[in-house]
């Protein structure tokens, strides 16, 4: 497996974004290592608060809330996922794959080794991320998912995924930036959106990124799916809260919330909200509600 690894200099004088970086070592299946970039900061002796991202995107989604977050007194981790950020980048689509991505993430875990953790995660963070909390329950005190989902490859997709697969799969240049712009309803600055292109200084770095939307289990035949029905099997016995905060202008993931109100024990009862003013990246546009809920939460497992 060949490698890339974006240059420090990429990331210099991001904005809102000076923490610094945390690596650890993770193995691919081939034996090759690969460096994951994570942020971890505040206090260790508050709860942790773990914020997994998605496709394209990186840490850099987070700034805002690990910023609230650690100054209300908790410990944040808020890792790259292998192909984004800081992260070690597989030149070849073939490299990634939704079962290396959730391999890659549990080493991850597995060498911060938390306890009585709560997770935020949207977008691809949810597919990986729920999957990490359904083979290590103990680990997670509870959930809150927004703008994601855990799909075994019934229905049919949306018209915005599939024109946003087809697109990702086909546009000579693939315009980082632009795409976290174009799934945000706030005018992002020229340097936020430069932030979300530093990654990637030319198209080489991009193979995890474009094969990301074509990895999304659509059909029941397609990698991930057994997995998923099985990590489904331990979120319909989930008696630990599980909290939505999906937003109202995301056509990708609109209505998800209702599959895990449903389905999840611990969300019966729970504090859900559909946030107004939020895109798909709803982390650059209702930052500071997310930040709340997720404190409001982490209060009420404290009570």
């Amino acid at each position: 497996m060949k490698t890339l690894r974006t240059p420090d200099a990429c990331f210099e004088n991001l904005p809102d974004y000076d923490f610094d970086p945390t690596y650890c070592e993770v193995k691919a299946a081939d034996g090759t290592s690969l460096r994951l970039q994570y942020v971890d900061t505040g206090s260790r002796e508050g709860r942790t608060i773990i914020l997994m991202h998605g496709e394209p995107s990186w840490s850099f989604l987070y700034r805002f809330m690990i910023r609230q977050l650690s100054e209300a007194g908790f410990r944040v981790l808020a890792p790259d996922l292998i192909g984004f950020g800081r992260s070690d980048k597989p030149t070849e689509m073939g490299d990634y794959s939704y079962t290396a991505h959730v391999a890659w993430m549990q080493q991850w875990l597995d060498h911060v080794d938390v306890s009585d953790a709560v997770l935020f995660c949207q977008d691809w963070g949810g597919l990986i991320g729920l999957r990490l909390v359904a083979e290590n329950p103990d680990r997670f005190a509870a959930v809150m998912a927004g703008n994601t989902g855990l799909p075994i490859g019934k229905g049919t997709p949306s018209e915005a995924f599939l024109k946003w697969q087809k697109f990702s799969q086909t546009v000579p240049e693939f315009p980082t930036g632009n795409i976290l712009q174009g799934a945000t309803v706030r005018n992002l600055s020229a340097a936020e959106i430069a932030a979300y292109d530093a990654p990637y200084p030319d198209e080489s770095y991009k193979a995890g990124a474009r094969i990301f939307p074509a990895l999304v289990p659509t059909s029941p035949k397609m990698e991930g799916v057994a997995e998923n029905l099985d990590a489904w099997k331990v979120l319909k016995q989930w008696t630990k809260p599980f909290v939505t905060s999906f937003s109202d202008q995301d056509p990708v993931t609109k209505g998800g919330e209702a599959v895990f109100q449903k389905l999840v024990p611990g969300a019966a009862g729970q504090p859900h909200q559909i946030l107004k003013g939020g895109g798909h990246f709803l982390q650059e546009d209702v930052h500071a509600e997310l930040s709340e809920m997720l404190i409001s939460l982490c209060a009420e497992l404290d009570s």
